[in-house]
Formats: structure tokens, sequence, C-alpha cells
């Protein structure tokens, strides 16, 4: 195998309050032609931004200070900008980890796809669009040849993360950068994405960095395997000896196993009035019926984790819940009086009783507004505070949420950490006082230390405050630390629902079964086991019918 990039003594630094501070020091990296790296470390080790230093590439507000980044002979810090301008796109290409902020909402994803080969003249219009399809169905995108014709919002977002692979694979990279790719997907169809990754990387010989704070996963993914911390790098290795014998403490203590899980709450009292109840919902968006007489209740002080594959309905029932997508069928009761099915319909006093914390914190927050007027809206919007007693409240929110009031009141949300501003989100949420909260996938974007973190928060303040969530996720380890009970969902309908330790135990409904044989484990040929196990000879080979 010939060297594809060469990074030698790379150092980046970033600007913060006039100064420039270290990010990135003095790290080393070999990629061979065909190679696959993983990139991994805790929320601010550095992966993403050396991975965008590999493209040469650097966010606002960060620069490289010193060291050679070399692709193919070409060295990328002294590039000009028409040089790199056609080699990113064509020749190195970069998967984000959110594809809903990567993607122009105003334009169809086929538009989208093909602008890359037309643009770098690989292709004409007609020809990219029927790769693209191709790579969709690779990607086992639903309805291959039809869904480039929708617009983003129009497929859900694990579908739209597919999207996004099949746009940066366009032009037959020699290199790819992987950021967190499946971060966003339940554990089926990250088992196909996975899978199909790897064959379209073996297939063209594309190099990969795959930067993620998911160990399995990168077991599945890498040849081998590089730890940073603080910018630092800590040890690289092959990716079997790595996970078999990490020889650095760090290390280790990444491979432990996340440690948290609540003490299982008692049965819920029978003739207990439910704060909320989901009363056989039936929903569509436009005449496409996405949810079947949907049924389940929360009660109060409890969590009920809502599991299931990308597009089952998770997401959808929530918005139902909340007013924003009116059912067709069935209704939402709150404390056993039944709501308005439109919020618009619904008071003051019911808005507030409802909250939701999003997944991607990152397109959540307002990035121009101050941290403490973030907070302050709805405390203001809900209470009618002003002045000193308003920043009380902020002030007090902040504590609740364990971050400085007068370090943290000012800063605006590019200055926080992925963990920080997902505390803001639960802030705001509780801002309203509310006594119903969703928590979409709140950790799914962050690492395994941060995400430990805003769980045993979470878990405080539903002690202390009474509060009730609806926690919806694909982390099967997220449901078993934080759960109460748990609502399987598949094609718009509950399969099964129970008490967490009956639904962890066997036997299981067939689709619960599939879920929890899909979490990936830290052994490098579990991936390859369980598509043999699965029927499917070759990697990329159809498994959908058999998954």
């Amino acid at each position: 195998m010939s060297t594809l990039l060469k990074i030698r003594d790379i150092r980046l630094e970033g600007r913060s309050d006039e100064q420039w501070n270290p990010i990135i020091n003095g790290v080393d990296l070999t990629l061979q032609k065909g190679e696959v790296l993983g990139l991994i470390g805790e929320s601010g080790a550095g992966k993403s931004t050396l991975g965008l230093a590999a493209m040469g590439f650097t966010r606002d507000g960060v620069r490289i200070s010193s060291g050679t980044v070399e692709f193919d002979g070409i060295d990328l810090v002294k590039a000009s900008a028409a040089v790199k301008r056609g080699l990113l796109g064509k020749r190195i290409a970069y998967v984000a980890q959110s594809a809903a902020a990567s993607f122009n909402p105003a334009h169809r994803i086929i538009d989208q796809q093909v602008e890359g080969p037309v643009q770098h003249g690989t292709m004409k219009r007609p020809e990219a669009e029927e790769t693209g399809m191709e790579l969709y169905r690779k990607l086992r995108l639903p309805d291959p040849d039809n869904i480039g014709f929708r617009y983003p919002h129009q497929v859900s977002g694990g579908q739209l993360q597919r999207a996004m692979t099949a746009m940066a694979m366009s032009c037959r990279p020699d290199l790819i950068i992987f950021d967190e790719p499946t971060t966003a997907l339940d554990v089926t169809t990250q088992i196909e994405v996975l899978a199909s990754i790897r064959e379209i990387v073996d297939e063209y010989d594309t190099a990969a960095i795959y930067i993620t704070h998911d160990l399995a996963v990168v077991a599945q993914m890498a040849d081998q395997i590089k730890v940073l911390l603080k910018g630092d790098e800590v040890e690289t290795a092959d990716t079997r000896t790595m996970l078999a014998a990490p020889t650095q403490e760090y290390t280790k203590s990444l491979w432990a196993v996340r440690s948290f899980e609540r003490p299982a709450k008692p049965s819920v009292i029978g003739g207990a009035v439910p704060v909320v109840s989901v009363r056989n919902v039936d929903a569509s968006y436009g005449t496409v019926p996405v949810l079947h007489d949907v049924s389940f209740d929360i009660h109060e002080g409890r969590t009920v984790a809502v599991v299931g594959e990308s597009g089952s309905g998770k997401s959808t029932t929530a918005r139902c819940i909340t007013g924003l997508l009116p059912p067709k069928a069935g209704e939402i009761a709150f404390d056993g009086q039944v709501l308005p099915a439109d919020y618009r319909k619904r008071d003051k006093g019911q808005l507030r009783q409802a909250q939701m914390i999003y997944q991607m914190a990152d397109t959540a927050l307002n990035p121009r507004m101050s941290i403490g007027n973030i907070i302050a809206r709805p405390v203001q919007f809900y209470t009618g505070l002003t002045g000193k007693e308003l920043r009380a409240r902020v002030d007090s929110l902040l504590d609740q949420i364990e971050l400085e009031p007068s370090q943290y009141f000012n800063r605006l949300p590019s200055e926080l950490s992925g963990g920080q501003k997902q505390r803001i989100g639960i802030a705001r949420a509780l801002a309203a006082e509310p006594k119903f909260i969703i928590c979409d996938e709140v950790t799914s974007a962050l690492d395994q230390l941060v995400a430990e973190g805003i769980l045993r928060l979470l878990a405080k303040l539903q002690d202390e405050l009474k509060l009730s969530y609806m926690f919806i996720t694909h982390d099967l380890a997220t449901v078993r630390a934080i759960s109460d009970e748990v609502v399987v969902m598949k094609d718009g309908r509950v399969v099964e629902q129970g008490e967490k330790q009956a639904m962890f135990t066997p036997p299981h409904h067939a689709y619960t079964d599939l879920l929890l044989s899909s979490v990936p484990e830290m052994d490098p040929d579990w991936l390859t086991n369980l598509l043999q196990e699965r029927g499917v000879d070759n990697i990329g080979d159809a498994a959908v019918d058999k998954m």
C-alpha cells in the first residue's frame, strides 16, 4: 500500500479573548491508501479539529500554527485556495455529524447530491443522478429511485444521514473524513450503514478517518486506532492490539463500560392518573399515514423510553404530544384532561407543562444570543418576570444544571462544549417549570463520559422536581441506565411495551430481539459474524429482509 496522507507535528490554535490557545499539540498521522484510521477521545479532545485539518481546513477562529499535512504529495497547509477547491469534494470528502445542519433545506436532496460531481466535471447531471440512486441503494435508503426528490425535512434523521454519506461518496474520493456518521442512527440502521461504508471503502480502495466516541463502532470499522486527550496523542495501535491491550490508563478508562444505572422504581399503583396519556393515536404527513393506533402512559416521576429504528414514529409521536402535529384520530390527555390536538389552541398553562430537549444542541440554540438570554426568554414568557427577578431565576436555572452563572451568562453557544450546550437545552426546558419533558436523543451526539454526566443530571432533576420523561433514544445502554418502562415502536406501531426489567428479559417480541442483538460489541469481528448469522455472505448484500 502507498501512503496517501501524512501529517507531521501538526499544531492548531483557537482564538479566544484576543489570545491564541492550543487545541492540537504536535500530532503525527500516517494513512495508507485503502486504510481506515479510527480517531477516538472524549468531547474536546480535538478529534474533529484534527479530521478537518487532514483536509487542510480549519473552522473560523482556528488556525494551523505549524506542521505539515501532505495529501498524495500536496502540502495542504501551503496549498492555494484554488488547489484545495479542486480536491475538496472530489478527491477528499467529509461526512458531518449533523445531516440536518449540513443540508440546504430549500433544495431537494438529489440536487445537492449531484452538485459535487457536476461542478468538478466528473459526471453530467443524468449520470450523477443515476450514481446517486445507486448509492442510495447501497446505503439501504427506502425507495432509492425517488427519495432524492424529497426535501431534507421530508425524510427521517437517519435517512438524511445516509443521504449525506452518499453525497460524500459521489465522486469516488480517495479520502473520506467520517465525523460521527452513525451517531444519529438506531442500531439496526447503523449496521446497514456501517456495512455499506465498509463495502464501499473496500470496493473503491478509499482511505478514511473515522471519528467517533462509540468504541464498539470503531472496532468494526478501523484498521488502526489513535486516542486523543485535550489535543495530545495518547497512543496509537492496530485495532486488535488496542482493544486487547491498551497501554495507557486513559485509554483503559475509555474502554470501561458506562457505570450509571438508576435503581428500578416500584410499579405504578393501579388506578393512578398518568401525567401524559397517548390514546389510540393515528397521524399522517399529508396523505401518508405514519402512526397507527399508538397508546401508552407516562406517570409522575417516571421515565418511559421510546425505542425503535429510524422512521418508526418515535419523534412523530412526540410531535403529536406537543401539538405540533395534530393526530388524525385518538387523543392526548394531560393529568386526565384531554388536550386540544393543535398547540395553537392550547392555553399557556397547557403549553408550559410539556417541554422538549432536542438532539442537536448546535442547531437548537440561537448562535447569536447569549446563554442568559436564551434561558431568559421562556422564563419571561411563562412567568412574566423582569429585571432582577428574571436574572435571579436564570442564575438559579444555571445552578440547577451545574454551570456557574457568572461564567456562562454572557457566553455565546459557540463558546461551549457539546455537553455544556445540552445542559443549556435542559435549563431552557426547565424555565417553563413543566411536569413533563420529552428528551429527544439528548445524549446521542455526546461521548460516553459526557453523556453519563447528562444522564446523572436528568436523574437528579427528576428526583428533585418530580419530573416525568419521555426518553426517545436508539441507545439501549441509555435505556438500561435511565428508564422505568420501555415502549418499542416499528413502522408507526407499538409492538411491545412494559417495565424495563421485563423488556430486557427473554422471551422478546421478534423486533425487540432484533434491536437487542444489533447493539455493537467490542469485538472487531462482531459485525462480520452478525451479518453471516443473518445470512448475508457479502457485507453489502441487502440484509433488510433478514433484519
